[in-house]
Order: C-alpha cells, then sequence, then structure tokens
C-alpha cells in the first residue's frame, strides 16, 4: 500500500484551508461584517503562513521532490509548476498587501486589492493541490533532491 508523504499532505492542506478562509471571509465582507472578515482573514493568513513553515523547512532540511511521472508528461509539468511558483510568490506579497491595508485601515486601497488577492489566492491553492496530485498521488514522486534540481531537472 502506498502512504502519502506527511509534510507535503500537511502543508497542501494548510494552502487549502487559508483559500477557504480567504473565501469565508471575502462572504463575511460582503454581509458587511467586518469583525469577522477581519478575523477570518487573519485566520487564512496564519494558515498560509504554518503553510510556508512548513514548505520552507522541508525544502531546507529535505529537499524537493522531482517529478517522477514519464518523460512525456514532465514539460508540461515544470511549465505548470513555475505558473504556480510564480502564481504563489505575487500572491503572497498581494496577501501581506492586502493584510496590511485592512489593519492600517487604508480601505481605498484595500478594496482594490483584496478581490484581486483573492482571485489570485484561489487559483495558488487550486494549482498547488495539482502539483500535490502530480507529486503524490497521481505519480510516484522522484527523488528528493534539491530545489533547482527538482524543477529543472539538473
Amino acid at each position: 500500500m502506498n502512504s502519502l508523504p506527511v509534510l507535503p499532505t500537511i502543508s497542501t492542506t494548510f494552502i487549502v484551508l487559508s483559500a477557504i478562509t480567504v473565501a469565508i471571509g471575502w462572504w463575511q465582507i460582503k454581509q458587511r461584517k467586518i469583525e469577522a472578515h477581519r478575523k477570518t482573514m487573519f485566520t487564512a493568513g496564519v494558515f498560509a503562513l504554518i503553510f510556508f513553515i512548513i514548505y520552507a523547512t522541508r525544502t531546507v532540511f529535505i529537499g524537493n521532490t522531482s517529478f517522477g511521472g514519464p518523460a512525456h508528461v514532465k514539460v508540461y509539468y515544470t511549465i505548470f509548476l513555475v505558473f504556480h511558483i510564480t502564481l504563489a510568490t505575487v500572491g503572497a506579497v498581494f496577501g501581506l498587501i492586502s493584510l496590511i491595508t485592512g489593519y492600517k485601515n487604508n480601505l481605498p486601497l484595500h478594496r482594490k486589492l483584496g478581490p484581486i488577492t483573492s482571485f489570485i489566492w484561489f487559483f495558488t491553492a487550486i494549482t498547488g493541490v495539482v502539483v500535490y496530485l502530480l507529486l503524490y498521488v497521481f505519480y510516484k514522486g522522484g527523488e528528493t533532491t534539491s530545489m533547482i534540481k527538482a524543477i529543472l531537472g539538473f
């Protein structure tokens, strides 16, 4: 019986929880539940931070898992992974700015960035789950190695 890797499963769960709480927070602000929205979005940020801590710790101490699927799929996986990493980086920056503008009550900027950030975060979570599925569920993961080697293959 194949088992799923513990740390990637936990970290992926936290990014999904983050996206779900962002969706709840979005609904709350549409209902004008400002204090609930603030608490929920803070929770979403904590979930994202937990994901990042697990991911970064695993990367530093264990490494990253390379794609173990068929060679003809690898190029598509790599393009998709680069898209996901770019989206995640932009989403993280937008997320921090959105949280800061919300807490500093810079509502004109917060109202502009919030929906954009949410969409980016939803797609980051979705693409993150797809990367997880491709690495650990649909195909057996390749070797665990440095991030550069895992992404670029050398």
